[in-house]
């Protein structure tokens, strides 16, 4: 992609990276990026005192207010933190990248308006006890309308911010801010917005009628036809979230490492498959639900949904390809994984981003893909194995994946360096281990029968020692995870406070690979940038640690059901 001048001269010019900031879409990045850091802020103090309720030993909130946390939690850490940074990201996706102006002022303030008034009101309404309903809100469970209400602003504000991103491809591509493609990291924003519009359709479709039920105007939804509407918005909108992480994958690559990605036909074919088929993979959350067909369940959870997973799999081979080919062409070319040994694993901005490529599909796909197994999820979908699975995924992968972004955008967009450095290097160590650590604790206490969303299980009297030290895990893992989440939020915070200023000069590096063994042209003229088999080899090591758990599960059926 090569870039053009732009026809506009509210611009600077990082001094490190040599990209475009445009002053108007560079205020509401850091309206959105601040937000989102609240939210998150919010959502992990929740998330902290929920691991000490299902830790046991502590148990450290009653039932009332355990799922009125439960509520606060899944609201701030699934919605709002997550949808305010992936509308900074966007914004920061079709104007620094593309070279170009935002399309309206007006429409950034409209939707940053609607979606600061529909989080603010949400949470308040959680907070005064009346909307115990949880994320999903399953009628015929019923919360205040102003619930509701919040949240159905909250989502037309982000739409709002969709279509301004569409509005300014648009006019890059009238003005040719750009010549020919749109960069890879660009069309994956693209298709995460893509999905958003769906997501956000289904919202509209489940919502607004229980919103008007609540208020007493219209007779109540079928309870049914709710749930599968419903999962059209909760699956699909964390697709958004999958999609935003991939392109954010690309981008920390590129910075990080010098990345070249393989076949960006291939990268770019893939996100087209999210397009297609991952809301499909929602079905996986009805698996168990009466009101669906076994034929309807069977076609989507078997068949299309793994249209969707190939497209995982291919991002799962190029994504690390990419990473091998620029730091081979840097001269890391002794075996198979010198260019992964001498990676910049000291830099945060590649922990992270590489920390939630692992922890994503080892810990998160491989266990998604089995659990949307039917016969599987049959004897799975109500136990812990399931936020076991899902804590990988958002947690693990995308927001790690995004706090790892953070530590160059601060930079790129504040211009301000990061303080306690040191500090910032093992903050992603600390925060992909400890959600590590609660996913495994999750899901064995799953597999021993421990149910989700329940406050205690010492009433049930069937418990032994295995499942406490499981639940312990969970709440040791929560605390380390927690840990990690607010150092980055002081971090960050403090760096917009008291960070040294980096106007006009390059920004601090995070460092550079260790001693490289050939450099420059010789090293280029050496490397086959397809020949990648340190990537091949992680594939492989994926595919037989899934084959492994996938038929450990059958092995669990056939103790559950007997068959003679």
């Amino acid at each position: 992609m090569t870039t053009l001048q732009s026809n506009t001269t509210e611009l600077r010019t990082c001094d490190t990276t040599g990209l475009p900031v445009f002053k108007g879409a560079e205020f509401f990045i850091r309206l959105n990026a601040v937000c989102a850091v609240v939210f998150l802020l919010v959502g992990g103090i929740a998330a902290l005192l929920l691991a000490l309720t299902r830790w046991q030993t502590v148990h450290l909130l009653g039932p009332e207010w355990f799922y009125r946390v439960l509520t606060l939690h899944g609201i701030n850490m699934l919605i709002f933190w997550l949808l305010f940074m992936e509308i900074g990201i966007l914004y920061f996706a079709c104007t620094t990248l593309l070279n170009s102006r935002l399309f309206s002022k007006h429409l950034a303030w409209a939707s940053f308006v609607l979606m600061v008034s529909g989080a603010v009101m949400t949470n308040s309404v959680i907070l005064m006890g009346k909307a115990d309903v949880l994320l999903t809100s399953y009628l015929p469970l019923l919360a205040h309308p102003l619930f509701y209400l919040g949240i159905i602003l909250f989502a037309v504000g982000a739409l709002l911010g969709v279509f301004n991103f569409f509005g300014t491809l648009y006019i890059a591509r009238r003005d040719k801010t750009y010549a020919g493609s749109v960069p890879l990291v660009t069309f994956g924003a693209t298709a995460a917005a893509i999905i958003a519009v769906v997501a956000v359709g289904h919202g509209a479709l489940a919502l607004i009628p229980v919103f008007t039920f609540s208020l007493g105007l219209t007779p109540e939804p079928d309870p049914m036809w709710y749930r599968l509407i419903w999962w059209g918005l909760g699956h699909t909108s964390q697709q958004v979230n999958v999609t935003a992480m991939v392109a954010v994958w690309y981008l920390l690559a590129t910075l990080t490492t010098g990345a070249r990605a393989p076949n960006e036909f291939v990268c770019r074919a893939a996100f087209v498959l999210y397009i297609l088929f991952i809301n499909l993979a929602s079905a996986h959350h009805l698996l168990v639900d009466p009101g669906v067909g076994a034929g309807w369940k069977i076609w989507n959870t078997s068949y299309a949904m793994y249209l969707a997973v190939l497209a995982s799999m291919i991002h799962a081979f190029t994504v690390p390809a990419s990473v091998e080919i620029g730091m081979r062409l840097k001269g890391y070319t002794r075996g198979v994984f010198d260019w992964l040994l001498n990676a910049p694993w000291r830099n945060p901005g590649f922990s992270a981003f590489f920390l939630s490529l692992v922890i994503f599909g080892f810990i998160g796909g491989i266990t998604g893909v089995t659990l949307g197994t039917q016969q599987i999820n049959i004897i799975a979908h109500n136990t812990l194995r399931i936020p076991g699975h899902f804590h990988a995924t958002v947690v693990g992968g995308t927001t790690l994946a995004f706090m790892g972004l953070a530590y160059y955008v601060v930079p790129l967009i504040f211009q301000k360096d990061y303080i306690a450095r040191p500090l910032a290097r093992i903050q992603p160590y600390l925060f992909g281990g400890g959600i590590t650590l609660m996913s495994f604790g999750m899901s064995f206490a799953g597999s021993e029968g421990v149910a989700r969303r329940t406050w205690d299980i010492e009433a049930a009297g069937v418990y032994g020692a295995s499942t406490h030290m499981m639940l312990g895990l969970l709440g040791i893992g929560g605390i380390l995870a927690f840990t990690g989440l607010l150092i980055f939020v002081l971090l960050t915070v403090g760096t917009l406070l008291i960070g040294k200023s980096n106007k006009g000069r390059p920004m601090a590096c995070w460092g550079v690979p260790k001693t490289i063994t050939k450099i420059g042209a010789e090293a280029e003229r050496e490397v086959d940038p397809h020949n990648t088999p340190g990537a091949m080899t992680l594939v492989v090591i994926l595919l037989v640690a899934f084959a492994v758990y996938y038929f450990a599960n059958w092995g669990a059926l056939a103790d559950v059901w007997h068959v003679r």
